[in-house]
């Protein structure tokens, strides 16, 4: 492991990076880049990091995970020159949502087991969706045929 900086010092380092790539003094490529000409790569890294865990290589899973990292942090750093939201933003929100809807680490609330966890993250999570109705809204529709026909059984 790397103990030469904390999380947060990679973090701020990475985001510098990728502020400097799309800066008008920086890599052409990656400034004409946009969220949707983005969209293979990411999906493209999402498996690749499936792959690398199947692989039970360390040194594959952690380049993988960086791999897609970067992805995230592209497209915030898209959205933040857009004026949409910042890396910070997706972070927080990620936080809070882990902070509701564990209730049985961070609150009162007691589960006996894994079973009982997930039952509450759904419970939870259906609470906070009030907007979907039936039992197939919030599948993604982009899903892979295969993956998407599972969700919906």
């Amino acid at each position: 492991m790397n103990e030469s900086s904390t999380g947060a010092q990679a973090m701020e380092r990475l985001l510098d990076l990728m502020a400097r790539l799309r800066s008008p003094d920086g890599c052409p490529w990656d400034r004409e880049q946009t969220p949707a000409t983005l969209k293979p790569q990411l999906l493209e890294e999402c498996y690749e990091v499936l792959e690398a865990i199947d692989s039970g290589s360390t040194p594959h899973l952690i380049e993988e995970l960086g791999d897609l990292l970067l992805h995230l942090v592209f497209q915030a750093q898209i959205a933040r020159e857009a004026g949409q939201f910042t890396f910070a933003d997706v972070a927080d929100g990620i936080a809070q949502k882990l902070v509701r809807r564990h209730p049985h680490v961070f609150g009162e609330e007691k589960v006996a087991d894994a079973a009982g966890t997930i039952a509450l993250w759904h419970k939870l999570k259906q609470a906070e969706k009030t907007e979907r109705k039936g039992a197939l809204d919030g599948v993604p529709r982009a899903l892979p045929a295969l993956m998407r026909a599972e969700a919906l059984q």
